[in-house]
């Protein structure tokens, strides 16, 4: 079943690139305590998520702490070095936290999985926006089809705060 707003996130373990190479945070670490912007992707660096969808979150990182907001976070089913590489390429150093959930871990205890091995991709994440309030999901926008990017911009989930 998938999470709802008024849902706390469950316990789960990211991981994420660091100068010293691999970090693990965790549920807690990273939502315990903090507002925090979640939105995920299907997958690093394909075209919605790469041309359409991250582009907003890094834009409007600024726009987010005048909100109050603590992290702005993406989650992807893909492994840490991805990830780093997505936010070098991206330009989002310091304006997005990449969590690796590269078995799908939180993405399945979340519901928000779904499966892209017919096109060679695997288990995959739905792609969402949320605004999590220390571990409290109070805005959950989800789209319909992996390959949109409308109802889970940033632009939406700022005007919701």
């Amino acid at each position: 079943m998938a999470i709802t707003i008024g849902d706390r996130l469950p316990e789960a373990t990211f991981r994420v690139m660091s100068p010293d190479g691999i970090k693990t945070l965790t549920t807690a670490e990273v939502f315990g305590g903090k507002r925090v912007v979640l939105f995920a992707v299907p997958g690093a660096f394909t075209p919605t998520c790469h041309l359409k969808h991250l582009p907003g979150f890094i834009e409007s990182a600024s726009d987010f702490k005048k909100q109050g907001i603590d992290t702005v976070a993406c989650v992807a089913v893909n492994d840490p070095f991805v990830l780093g590489a997505w936010e070098e390429a991206s330009g989002s150093k310091g304006k997005v936290l990449f969590l690796s959930d590269g078995n799908a871990e939180f993405t399945k205890k979340i519901g928000m999985d779904f499966d892209g091995s017919g096109v060679g991709l695997g288990t995959r994440s739905k792609r969402y926006a949320a605004f999590v309030d220390d571990g409290v999901v109070k805005v959950l926008n989800v789209e319909d089809s992996p390959g949109v990017a409308d109802a889970s911009t940033a632009a939406k989930i700022l005007n919701a705060l």
